[in-house]
């Protein structure tokens, strides 16, 4: 039985949210991409407490691909240490459908 996950992070600009985004799709790692924002976050970074505007990106995928889409957002990703949260999904057997063959081989 095949998992999937919905993978987050986020970005600075928009753009930067859209080109990870457009590359994991391509990619195949990723059935499809939301990008929500701006958002405001808040949250504690090296030691200090901070707030700042981002744009939120979602991702679907399988937990089988998942590991290569970690890798690809870790390495084009702006932020060297970014916020990057796998967790499970669950949803309708067509979506799910979807998913596994939007990330399966072309």
């Amino acid at each position: 039985m095949t998992e999937y996950v919905q993978v987050s992070t986020a970005t600075p600009e928009r753009e930067q949210a859209v080109t990870l985004a457009q590359g994991a799709v391509k990619g195949r790692l990723a059935a499809g991409a939301q990008i929500i924002g701006p958002v405001i976050s808040v949250f504690w970074h090296l030691g200090e407490f901070g707030e700042g505007e981002e744009w939120k990106l979602l991702l679907t995928t399988t937990r089988d691909r998942y590991q290569e889409l970690e890798k690809y957002l870790l390495d084009n990703h702006p932020w060297d240490r970014p916020e990057l949260i796998a967790a499970p999904i669950e949803g309708s057997e067509g979506c799910l459908q979807w998913i596994a063959e939007s990330v399966g081989p072309a």
